[in-house]
This record gives C-alpha cells, sequence and structure tokens, in this order.
C-alpha cells in the first residue's frame, strides 16, 4: 500500500506539474470515446499514477485536486485519497460532480470502493436518475466484485436485483455499467456465475433494446460463448 510522502506536494505544484504533462492532441481522441473533453489535459493514466506514487496517499491534496475542476486532477485525486478519511459528505459530493464516464469510474474502482460505505452507496446510487450517479453506482458494484475478496457472496447476490432492475435505461453510459457489474459479480465464482447468469436470462426477456444488450453480452462471456 502507498505511504503518506514524506515530503507533501501543494497542490499548487501539483497543477503545474499536470499542466506540464498537457497533451491537447490527445484531448480530441479521448473525446472520441466519449470523454468529456472541458477542462480536460489530455494525460494517460499511467503519467497520472507515476505522479500519485511520488505524492504518496494526502487526503488534503485529494481535496484541492478535486476542487480544482480539472478532469486529470479528479482522476488524481482519487489515486493519492486515503479511503479511511473519506466521509459519506465526500462521496456525495463528489458524486455529485461525475461529468464524464472515466472520471466515475476512476474514482469508484481506486478509491470509493474501498470505503466502509462503499455497499450501501453502490445500492443507494444504483436508483438515483442522474446519468452518471446511477453509473456510479453500477462502477462501484463492478469494482467491489473484483476488489473485495474476502466479502461474501450474499453482499453480490443482494446487487443482483438491483442490476435487473435498471436493465431498461437505455442511457449508453448507465447500461455498460450496468453489464459491467452483471458480468463482474458473475466471475468471482461458481455460484455468483450461475445466480448472474440466470439473472442476464431473465433480463433477456424483458424485451427492451437495453435489456437485450445487456443480457446477451454477459451471457456470451459468462456462458463462454466469446472472449472474457
Amino acid at each position: 500500500m502507498r505511504r503518506t510522502s514524506p515530503k507533501s506536494l501543494r497542490p499548487e505544484d501539483a497543477l503545474d506539474r499536470l499542466r506540464a504533462l498537457a497533451n491537447p492532441a490527445n484531448v480530441a481522441g479521448m473525446a472520441r470515446f466519449g470523454i468529456n473533453s472541458h477542462h480536460t489535459l489530455g494525460i494517460p493514466i499511467p503519467a497520472l499514477r507515476k505522479l500519485a506514487r511520488e505524492a504518496g496517499r494526502d487526503h488534503a491534496l485529494a481535496d484541492a485536486l478535486w476542487e480544482s475542476g480539472v478532469h486529470e486532477a479528479r482522476i488524481l485525486a482519487a489515486l493519492v485519497d486515503d479511503p479511511a478519511l473519506v466521509t459519506e459528505e465526500q462521496m456525495e459530493r463528489w458524486v455529485a460532480g461525475f461529468d464524464s464516464w472515466d472520471v466515475c469510474d476512476q474514482v469508484c474502482s481506486n478509491l470509493l470502493d474501498r470505503t466502509p460505505f462503499a455497499y450501501r452507496k453502490a445500492a443507494e446510487w444504483s436508483a438515483r436518475p442522474e446519468e452518471f450517479v446511477k453509473r456510479a453506482g453500477f462502477a462501484l458494484m463492478a469494482a467491489l466484485a473484483v476488489h473485495d475478496k474476502a466479502a461474501p457472496d450474499a453482499a453480490f447476490l443482494a446487487f443482483l436485483p438491483l442490476i435487473e432492475r435498471e436493465t431498461g435505461d437505455d442511457r449508453n453510459f448507465v447500461k455498460k455499467a450496468v453489464n459491467w457489474a452483471l458480468r463482474q459479480i458473475g466471475k468471482r465464482n461458481g455460484g455468483l456465475r450461475g445466480a448472474a447468469i440466470e439473472t442476464a436470462r431473465r433480463v433477456r426477456g424483458q424485451g427492451s433494446r437495453s435489456a437485450r444488450w445487456i443480457a446477451s453480452d454477459a451471457l456470451r462471456e459468462l456462458e463462454g460463448k466469446g472472449p472474457a
């Protein structure tokens, strides 16, 4: 686990470092993948991870980076924050600021899934109407399925009805996250795989375009009919 750096990086220095790494040509490419180009510098994730290792864990730095509104600074904030210090208020404040799928997924899978509130927020956010808040709920489910090795199957079985409930949401960033959560839960072990397959088969019968896509893509992977 990364420890707090003995030499704290000031927020203004971190932002200067980020701006020095800016690559406007990358921003156009990111936009083609549906990434919000507003306040975006075009910095690849490996470069952000390198800077995070230099900075170490720093909760105050993370909050300042988030408040800057810079796209990559918000991803870096998730990489340097200490999940033990994250509060529910912070989680709600940050999720309200999600405006791009990559920021949503990076924050959920690098920070929020390691907080004690992760399971409850995944369930709560999955029912919210805002596109990126709802995505965050399912991104948390997927991240927990990958990272929380000690969690009992019951924790993920409880997510399956929530997944089934939201498969009719045809918004691109929602349906892809719903599918992601279903697949990751199914890949944890044989028992959850069977439960996820049963869920996908019921979803397939719902009739909506998004439900059919979510179910067919999940079944192709979980039943071994296509590339993992």
